[in-house]
Parts: C-alpha cells; sequence; structure tokens
C-alpha cells in the first residue's frame, strides 16, 4: 500500500506540474533572462516569488478548504464572492488563459505541420480545442493523463534543450537594469502565468480525484486524514520542477538573448529555441510546447467545465455539454493572435485583479490558522490602493 501511496505521489506531484506549466509558464522565464542580463539571478528570484510560491500558498488555501473554490470566495459575502469567482473562471476559461495557450501552441509547432491548411490558427485552433476535449473527457482520468504521459514528455524535451542551451551558453546579453529594478520587474512579470488562479481551481479537481482514488485503494480513515498533507507534499514536487525549470529557460534567455529584446515573449522564445539548436531543436521544443500547453488547457477546461455545470447550469446539463460550451467559447479570441491575446493580460488584470486575489488568499489561509475573521476590509483595502497606484502613479 504504501508503494501505491508514494507512486500516487509522484503522478499527482507531476500532474500539479502540467497543470500549472503552460504558455505563459515558457515564454515569461525567457523574459525575466532577456531583461535582466547579469542580474539574472536576483531576477529570477523575484520571478520565484510570484511565479511559485504564490501557487504553493494558493494550494495550502485550497486544501484548509477541502478543495471548495465557492467557501473560498464566498468568504467575501455571497455576490461579491459569486461575482470574483465567475470573473476569476472567465480569465482562466475563453476569457483569456486558453487562448493565450493555443496562440503559443500555434507560434510553436505551426511551421512544422504538413499541410497549409493546418497551419491556418482558425483551423488549428479548432483541432486543438478539439484534443484538449477528448483530454478532459474522462474527469477522473486527468490526473493520470498528465502525470504518467504528459509530464515525462514535457520535462524530457525541455531537457535536451536547456542542457544544449548551457553548454553553448555565451556572455549575458546586456541590459540597462539594475539589480532592484531586474527583481522588481522580474517579481511582477511572474503575474503573468496566472498560477495563483489556475491553482485555486486546479486544486479542487487534485483533491477530488486523490479522495476516489484513495476510496478505491480501500484505504483506512488514517490514509484519509493524511490527503491534506499528501496534496502539499504533491504540490511541492510540482512547483518544485517549475522552479528547476524556470531557472534553466531564464539563463537561456540571459546567455541566447542578443538582439530578441524587442520582440514579444513568444517570439524571443522561438527564436533562442533556434538559436540554440536549430531547426531540429524547434521542433523538439515545438513537441514541448504542445504538451505543455495541452497539459494546462485540459486542466482549464475541466475546471470552467465543472465550474459552469454545477454554478451556471446548476447540473442540469452533464459534464460533457459543459466542456463542449467551454471550448467552442474558446474559438473567437484563439483566432486573434498571440500578440492580441498578451495585451490582455498586463495592465488592470495583473495591477489590480492579482494583489486583491493575493490579499484574499492571505486572509483566508489566516482564517483557517488562526482564525482571522477580516476578510472584506483588507481585500477592499488593497483593491482601492492598487486602483490608485495603476491609474495615478
Amino acid at each position: 500500500m504504501l508503494k501505491k501511496i508514494n507512486f500516487n505521489l509522484i503522478v499527482t506531484g507531476l500532474a500539479v506540474f502540467s497543470m500549472l506549466f503552460g504558455a505563459g509558464n515558457l515564454m515569461y522565464p525567457i523574459a525575466v533572462g532577456l531583461s535582466s542580463g547579469k542580474y539574472t539571478y536576483i531576477g529570477l528570484a523575484g520571478f520565484l516569488i510570484t511565479a511559485v510560491l504564490l501557487p504553493l500558498i494558493a494550494l495550502v488555501a485550497m486544501i484548509l478548504f477541502n478543495g471548495d473554490y465557492e467557501a473560498f470566495f464566498e468568504r467575501l459575502g455571497k455576490i461579491p464572492g459569486k461575482i470574483m469567482m465567475a470573473a476569476c473562471i472567465i480569465i482562466l476559461g475563453p476569457g483569456l488563459v486558453i487562448p493565450r495557450i493555443v496562440s503559443v501552441a500555434h507560434l510553436m509547432i505551426s511551421q512544422f505541420l504538413p499541410f497549409e491548411i493546418l497551419q491556418s490558427l482558425f483551423v488549428f485552433s479548432i483541432i486543438y480545442l478539439g484534443i484538449t476535449f477528448l483530454g478532459g473527457f474522462k474527469e477522473n482520468k486527468i490526473v493520470d493523463i498528465l502525470g504518467l504521459v504528459i509530464s515525462p514528455l514535457l520535462l524530457g524535451s525541455l531537457a535536451i534543450v536547456i542542457i544544449k542551451g548551457f553548454l553553448t551558453s555565451e556572455t549575458f546579453v546586456p541590459t540597462s537594469s539594475t539589480a532592484l529594478k531586474a527583481f522588481g520587474t522580474n517579481m511582477l512579470r511572474g503575474y503573468g502565468t496566472l498560477d495563483l488562479l489556475g491553482t485555486l481551481f486546479f486544486a479542487s479537481i487534485i483533491i477530488k480525484i486523490l479522495k476516489d482514488k484513495f476510496s478505491n485503494n480501500n484505504c483506512d480513515k488514517i490514509c484519509l486524514k493524511t490527503l491534506a498533507i499528501f496534496g502539499l507534499k504533491a504540490g511541492t514536487i510540482g512547483v518544485g520542477l517549475l522552479a528547476i525549470v524556470y531557472w534553466g529557460l531564464s539563463f537561456l534567455g540571459a546567455y541566447h538573448g542578443h538582439g530578441l529584446i524587442d520582440l514579444n515573449e513568444g517570439e524571443a522564445f522561438k527564436q533562442i529555441v533556434l538559436n540554440v539548436s536549430g531547426i531540429h531543436g524547434a521542433l523538439i521544443l515545438g513537441i514541448a510546447t504542445l504538451m505543455a500547453c495541452l497539459s494546462t488547457s485540459i486542466g482549464l477546461g475541466a475546471v470552467t467545465a465543472d465550474y459552469i455545470q454545477k454554478n451556471i447550469f446548476q447540473n442540469k446539463v452533464s459534464y460533457i455539454t459543459s466542456l463542449t460550451i467551454v471550448m467552442l467559447a474558446c474559438i473567437p479570441l484563439s483566432c486573434y493572435g498571440l500578440g492580441a491575446v498578451l495585451k490582455i493580460t498586463g495592465g488592470p488584470l495583473t495591477f489590480i485583479g492579482y494583489p486583491t486575489l493575493i490579499a484574499l488568499t492571505i486572509c483566508n489561509i489566516l482564517y483557517k490558522l488562526f482564525n482571522f475573521k477580516y476578510v472584506k476590509t483588507p481585500v477592499a483595502a488593497t483593491f482601492i490602493i492598487t486602483c490608485l497606484a495603476y491609474f495615478i502613479f
């Protein structure tokens, strides 16, 4: 039984990694190195705070709430909680993240597709979202699909290019950044991964499926009581892998990003892969990107479909019907291309929405651990202060 639990721990940790490691997780670490140059270690430290530590904190919060994201958000009040929850789901689903994932996958793999019609963003989007639908079709198999199939392929592909990049490393890219600026800029850049947001909802799927696994394995009550610890260990494995990959990708940007500072994150990532490994390396990373994007979009599709089924349709339609609706809703924005989608990622979403969500997460953890009952005032204060800072300063 212990071996079975350890195997499930590793698989679940890999699944957490795959769910979180999507389009932004490939692009933004490259940008850390590009912008930081010789200060990449310092820039990476800032990036890891928001791109790795925050998702782990979110996982702790959701474990404390037993995976119930409705209870988590409704501490703000029933109506404000539902509004914030719906906004988060729209962002994670058809409103931003899934279309961003589709755009990055197309950018990296389209040049290798055999037929010109497949290189069309519209056609690619439909096919990609169809595959995402199939991946999320069996909700109770998502962890196994991600942990046993996609994660090993993704990690192997990334390792090849990162190692080759280090073996052929050049001088750091020139930068006008200071150490302090590198830290602050990349700490904010970590918001762009949106992994705090994703973890709050992914955790509900992970915890639900883990409960099923423990039940199916006939674990006793003691095992069930250790579910929270198990989930935290799995999450630590997942975000630990994220940190290692971020470290490798950021130094790829720092060593091989000469002359690419004016490109958007996706184009810079693509060009660096070509610089490091040539066309064959680009194919390898294209496959890795496709794997990363599929893994995250499968998880996001499942989360969004679950929300729609329970909260919009009140369980009057099936999970499959809800998943179909989500995939169809993702098509329009997916067809606009990466540049257009990236413009949505910044601005108020990053500088107002994310700090507000961080405040809610911290207040909820303090509530569960120390019975800290204040939530509306700290969250409202954070919202007001960040609004003033964004629009005035």
